[in-house]
């Protein structure tokens, strides 16, 4: 791979209708490793980290993995919350031959 394709600077594409703001961050923490970010069009705010930059990527390797990690968290956001049934006091048993009325 020639090194002008490394990915160096800030890019953009577009996948699904939505348009995907990418960018490498160097935390402030000394030694440690930059990391991809992006953001989406329709989330100012909103920004995700989803992995280290390494030496070899590129902006399609870059664009392959944020496209997989995107839906897979709009599957997760898709599953239904699970509800758990309200707490209540265990029943108690029957005694021989007592009858406990319906409530």
């Amino acid at each position: 791979m020639r090194s002008k394709d490394k990915v160096t600077k800030d890019f953009e594409f577009v996948d699904g209708g939505r348009t995907f703001f990418c960018s490498v961050e160097v935390p402030r923490h000394a030694g440690m490793l930059p990391w991809w970010w992006f953001r989406l069009d329709t989330a100012e705010s909103t920004r995700y980290a989803p992995f280290e930059a390494s030496a070899n990527d590129t902006e399609q390797s870059v664009q392959e993995r944020i496209i997989v990690y995107y839906a897979a968290l709009l599957v997760t956001a898709a599953r239904p919350a699970h509800q758990r049934p309200v707490w209540q006091k265990p029943k108690r048993p029957a005694l021989p031959g007592e009858v406990i009325p319906a409530a």
